[in-house]
């Protein structure tokens, strides 16, 4: 899913104030709740339940917590206000909660590197030395000589809420556009800095968001996406419609750049460019809302410039440009491939009968490409696991480059004449290594290895396993956990998926995954239907009228774990965020009795209402509309705002939310728990966090991701029914 601070400072800062009021307050206060296993007789902040009433095709929907999405109104602040110092006062009431939060600081505080980028004669690279809020920028004239930090984004606020969210290098490495983003707004300001001096030049670009920039070969300017300004005091819920490529020229004012390319019929279009290393054109893509389905145009850029030529008019299918030698581009597509193809298109003969097949589809789903040092580099997923293969330009296979075991390697990028390219490569048990790779050997080596503290990735093993889900098929899951559990049912479990949007889920490493094994509890990750992992036949059976698939296969990977001892209900938690969020909402409520705990993280909660706020009107591609009768009626099947049940034993749900969220906009948050809380006031607890100066996720500081797992986990635990303070304590 794709995906500012003037309009919400006042909010914000009221916000900021309650939490760490509340959170200071509440060692005294306790939780009104009593013990976070039984409510014992506590109460939640009053929500009126008001009559509003929508009809879709003849149906009456209730929306009581309408009131709710004006975020800024007193009523809603008041209701923020309580809830927040109701979760603060019973998170921080549970014992162990410090002790964990201690350990993944420890286990958080190691080195981590970007892989290394080369532009004329400097690479780039960021770097975040453990606790770091935010990575640095670093630039170097070797791989071997010591770095020159060029951006450090710890300073630029007290909180560290500031974020590095996209950068642009110029082809010669004399200039960095970079876009910052405050308070996880998904707003981002453009800036340019000198790469020799670390000094930035005045240009600046603002209302961009969900887009990045290519400069020209000269280095003379970039091209970027933004959106016409906002209303006053309604930038983080207005809809965005309209994204629009320009070219910044350096050293002009914004009002003066120069519109390239936008969609005038259809307000509901993303688009974006792409100029081609060699500088002779601007490739440009556009998708109708999040649809990976897409158009191809180009513009040649040497003199005299040529009008924009359509390479694809219609999205039949994904178009993705990896390069181009000469006039032929290589494009990576799902057309006729529906695990994916490379292709070349020459474009003086465009058309699709004219066009060459470089690399054919496989049975492994051809994820990502790039042409790199006269060869392709190609990304494929196996099982959801990465494999990599180089080919020649004609499509010769070269070798396979050699992976280090099961899981993630990404990076690869650099130009056809380079000579070497960079890759990073984790798992859910080994945190992320850097590896050169030398291009004309196919021969790799360690850049970087980080060291962790008091974590040994070899006492812990990842397996893959399938579950069965309801109509037959395989849903694959990676299972991490110490090596020899015993399978007794008795282990306390976490169960995480996505299932959307074409998005893959790979084995990652992260110090929160990593502090949940230390506790000996078992890390589930389900490989659900929607998602991209085994191609386009794999997302559209998750997609639209078909999204009951997903929830289905979710439901099928929870009952595996407990069938084969794994876990057992009291001891299973399920966790997901955005389309995830809705995930847990959906499934928590189809089959509350399968868990003991569940925490949808920014979720997508309202299904009927999604589309009226910010950039969720594109989400309609994957989820359906309901100005559809039939996709109506499967929206409202489980959209977990209209399906909430009263006197239902639900498991103990934690609500997250940021309240600079302008992807998922907050209320949808706001409103299942509120439903939630209300549907049965006298059973497990329901609490929402709702973090201050935090949006969807993107850009979060390092503290606060601390902060909130070990709230995460401490809720987990303790809705297990477990106590391991003193352990915790010893581990130290």
């Amino acid at each position: 899913m794709r995906a500012i601070m003037p309009s919400r400072v006042a909010y914000a800062v009221c916000l900021l104030f309650l939490f760490l009021w509340s959170a200071a307050d509440s060692a005294q206060a306790g939780c009104p709740l009593g013990s976070i296993d039984h409510r014992q007789g506590g109460s939640y902040p009053a929500a009126a339940r008001g009559g509003q009433l929508d009809v879709f095709h003849g149906v009456s929907v209730a929306d009581p917590y309408r009131w709710m999405e004006a975020i800024d109104e007193p009523e809603t602040r008041d209701w923020v206000k309580a809830e927040a110092k109701l979760s603060a006062a019973c998170l921080a009431a549970i014992p162990e909660r410090n002790g964990i939060a201690r350990r993944l600081k420890t286990l958080w505080n190691f080195e981590r590197w970007s892989a290394p980028v080369q532009h004329g004669a400097n690479w780039f690279f960021s770097h975040n030395d453990g606790l770091q809020n935010q990575s640095m920028l670093f630039v170097a004239p070797t791989l071997e000589a010591g770095p020159r930090l060029l951006l450090d984004p710890n300073g630029l606020s007290k909180d560290g809420t500031v974020a590095l969210r996209e950068l642009a290098i110029s082809d010669d490495g004399t200039r960095l556009a970079y876009a910052l983003s405050e308070a996880g707004s998904d707003w981002q300001t453009w800036h340019v800095r000198d790469v020799a001096t670390g000094r930035d030049l005045p240009d600046q670009i603002h209302w961009s968001k969900a887009g990045s920039a290519s400069w020209l070969k000269d280095g003379s300017g970039f091209y970027y996406t933004a959106y016409d300004r906002p209303q006053e005091g309604a930038a983080l819920k207005e809809r965005n419609v309209y994204q629009k490529l320009y070219l910044h020229k350096l050293g002009t004012a914004q009002s003066a750049d120069r519109l390239i390319y936008g969609r005038s019929d259809d307000p509901d279009w993303f688009v974006g460019g792409q100029v081609s290393d060699d500088g002779r054109f601007l490739v440009i893509q556009a998708n109708h809302g999040d649809d990976v389905r897409n158009t191809l145009l180009v513009e040649g850029l040497s003199a005299p410039a040529t009008a924009i030529q359509t390479v694809i008019g219609e999205p039949d299918a994904s178009y993705t440009f990896i390069g181009n030698v000469g006039g032929t581009l290589y494009v990576l597509t799902d057309r006729e491939a529906p695990r994916y193809r490379i292709i070349a298109i020459d474009l003086g003969r465009p058309q699709p009968e004219n066009w060459r097949t470089i690399v054919a589809e496989s049975d492994e789903t051809l994820e990502s490409a790039g042409l790199v040092g006269g060869q392709v580099v190609a990304k494929y997923l196996k099982d959801a696991h990465s494999a990599v293969v180089r080919f020649a330009l004609d499509g010769k296979r070269l070798g396979d480059v050699g992976l280090p075991g099961l899981g993630t390697a990404s990076g690869f990028d650099g130009q056809l004449a380079s000579s070497e390219t960079t890759f990073v490569f984790s798992s859910y048990t080994q945190p992320p290594s850097v590896y050169r790779l030398d291009l004309s050997t196919g021969k790799t080596a360690v850049w970087r290895a980080p060291k962790l503290a008091g974590f040994d990735p070899a006492a812990f093993e990842t397996r893959q396993v399938f579950a069965s889900s309801k109509d037959g098929t395989k849903v694959p899951i990676f299972l991490v956990a110490r090596r020899g559990v015993a399978l007794d049912g008795s282990n306390p479990t976490i169960l995480y998926g996505y299932g959307g949007f074409n998005i893959s889920l790979e084995p990652q490493f992260s110090p929160s995954i990593a502090g949940w094994l230390d506790m000996g509890g078992v890390y589930a990750v389900a490989t659900l239907r929607g998602g991209g992992e085994y191609g386009r036949a794999w997302h559209e059976a998750g997609m639209k009228t078909h999204k009951q698939n997903v929830f289905d296969d979710f439901i099928a990977a929870a009952s595996y774990l407990i069938d084969e001892k794994w876990t057992s209900p009291s001891r299973l938690a399920i966790l997901g965020g955005s389309n995830g969020g809705l995930l847990v909402g959906a499934v928590l409520e189809q089959r509350p009795e399968l868990f003991a705990a569940a925490v949808p993280e920014v979720g997508v909660m309202d299904m009927l209402r999604f589309r009226e706020f910010t950039i969720g009107k594109g989400w309609e591609s994957d989820y359906g509309s309901v100005d559809d009768p039939e996709e109506f009626k499967a929206l409202l099947a489980y959209s977990p705002v209209h399906n909430v049940k009263s006197g239902v034993d639900y498991p103990a749900t934690l609500v997250i939310t940021g309240d600079h969220d302008d992807r998922v906009f907050p209320a949808h948050s706001f409103k299942f728990a509120a439903a939630m809380q209300n549907a049965n006031p006298d059973g497990k607890p329901v609490l929402i966090r709702i973090e201050t100066r935090a949006g969807h996720g993107q850009g979060k500081p390092t503290a606060k991701r601390i902060a909130e797992t070990a709230d995460v986990f401490a809720f987990i635990r303790q809705s297990f029914g477990l106590a391991a303070a003193r352990r915790l304590e010893r581990r130290e």
